[in-house]
């Protein structure tokens, strides 16, 4: 896992952004969470690149490709008062079969920037690392499986941009 800061460049256009609400993609982590006890409100809204992206969002796949990445793409994610995401690895299954990456599931990359301030009860967990009182533009970057969670126990949203690629 790997901290880092991307001075902020955008404004709050990932506000007005169409998000939408899917089911979490992995049944057997639901069919646990739900037996721990956790309720039904595991997924944040997201706009991904099926949907209008900000003005301001090729300069994130920019930095991206920049660094080495390949086939960059991006998420944004807002998490709504309530929404716990307990512990998990991402599955990535849409971009494993878009890129033809099976077998290759190391060189995937993840990161999650965060687009504006901490703001009380929001929370992030990154190999068991808790993470909070963050500044808009710091960053949590990780390899395929890492371990993570994400909460937002206060009473404003929590927006943060998920950056897939690989090397």
């Amino acid at each position: 896992m790997l901290k880092y800061h991307i001075p902020k460049f955008w404004d709050d256009e990932f506000k007005q952004l169409l998000y939408i609400n899917e089911t979490f993609n992995d049944p057997k982590n639901l069919e646990l969470w739900q037996g721990q006890g956790f309720a039904n409100k595991f997924t944040g809204d997201m706009c991904d690149m099926r949907s209008v992206q900000p003005s301001w969002n090729k300069q994130f796949v920019k930095i991206y490709e920049e660094m080495g990445w390949k086939d960059v793409g991006t998420s944004y994610y807002r998490m709504n008062s309530g929404t716990i995401l307990p512990t998990h690895q991402d599955l990535y299954v849409k971009y494993i079969e878009l890129f033809k990456l099976q077998g290759q599931e190391q060189n995937i990359r993840r990161a999650v920037v965060f687009l504006e301030d901490w703001k009380p009860g929001h929370y992030g967990e990154y190999e068991d690392q808790p993470m909070v009182n963050w500044r808009a533009g710091d960053t949590v970057e990780w390899q395929y499986d890492t371990p993570h969670m994400a909460a937002n126990c206060g009473s404003q949203p929590r927006y943060t941009l998920q950056i897939t690629g690989h090397v």
